[in-house]
């Protein structure tokens, strides 16, 4: 992502078409979004009505993912929208989305990558009584067709679309077809960046606090009931004070988003240190079958919860200290 903006070029390539080409293919995906959410209420209502004996899929965790997907195709179909129009907000928008979906996907397949030994023993321990059991090769061919559709998804895509939206010549297009200062210029698109993504923080643990139904570890226990839904709520509402000071370049903002970044992980880790994770689940009151099925991938064993909670705030601590640079400018 771009820091500062640069002068605008003299000369520039026109990429109008460009942008229309993108613009559709970005609101195509928002469309593919939109048709996922039908499609998973209709899976959950089969598997409810299936008598295999198969646990259907917690209540929670789907309205979560129905409002991630529907909320992904809002944004995709509205980004799309704004790139056919040449929008300066929507090149600055993709080119944020583009980058944090790119970074999030190295870091889950390298997570994945380290959870393989996991996921072909619970391949090897769901065959059902009386059906046999799939052959290595088989298990091999269904985790490299989906590491390679994954990859194509988080990586191949997301890294086409950075380049493009990050162009020179797409941003000069976007200023000269569209000259009104826009919010997305009012501060430089990092800022904007931990700005969104702490937005969508907020929004996540809104999401986690129904999926979980206000289970939440804190320092050596877990919060549930009222206690964990204010708890949760409170956070949500520190946390979306700390995006709108970063967007206004207050540094008090960046604080906050800092101090959460540093407080969070280490309560997780003092939890897991005295608890399993399967009792996180346990306190939200997802059934035994449900337990079960998660416990069977379950890769979170011993102290790798600990350190995962630990290790996973690096990268975002890494992110904070870079962008409190434009502060020190903004001050």
């Amino acid at each position: 992502m771009n820091e500062v903006p640069p002068p605008l070029p003299t000369e520039f390539k026109d990429r109008k078409t460009c942008l229309v080409i993108f613009g559709i293919l970005t609101l195509l995906g928002g469309l593919l979004c939109a048709l996922l959410v039908p499609l998973m209420l209709w899976s959950q209502s089969m598997t409810a009505h299936a008598a295999n004996g198969t646990p259907p899929p917690h209540a929670g965790s789907m309205v979560f993912a129905v409002f991630i997907y529907g909320g992904l195709a809002v944004a995709q179909i509205w980004l799309g929208i704004g790139s056919i129009m040449a929008r300066r907000w929507a090149r600055s928008l993709l080119l944020i989305f583009s980058w944090s979906v790119l970074i999030v996907g190295v870091i889950s397949l390298a997570f994945m990558a380290a959870m393989l030994p996991q996921f072909m023993a619970g391949m090897s321990s769901v065959q059902s009584g009386g059906h046999p059991a799939l052959p290595e090769s088989a298990k091999w061919g269904i985790l490299i067709f989906t590491g390679a559709f994954l990859s194509v998804i988080f990586l191949i895509i997301p890294a086409i679309w950075a380049f493009f939206y990050g162009s020179k010549h797409v941003k000069a297009t976007c200023e000269a077809r569209d000259p009104v200062e826009r919010w997305t210029d009012r501060c430089p698109l990092p800022v904007i960046a931990l700005s969104l993504i702490s937005a969508f923080g907020v929004l996540s643990m809104l999401g986690t606090a129904v999926t979980l139904h206000g289970v939440i570890p804190f320092f050596g226990i877990f919060l549930s009931g009222l206690p964990g839904t204010v708890f949760y709520v409170v956070f949500a509402g520190i946390m979306g004070y700390g995006a709108w000071a970063v967007y206004r370049l207050d540094l008090r903002g960046w604080w906050v988003l800092f101090a959460i970044m540093c407080i969070m992980p280490i309560s997780g880790a003092v939890t897991y240190w005295h608890h399993d994770v399967m009792e996180l689940y346990k306190s939200a009151g997802y059934s035994a079958e449900e337990m079960a099925r998660i416990q069977q991938f379950n890769f979170f064993k011993g102290g790798r919860i600990i350190w995962f909670t630990l290790l996973g705030a690096v990268p975002w601590i890494g992110f904070l200290l870079y962008v409190k640079k434009f502060f020190r400018r903004a001050g």
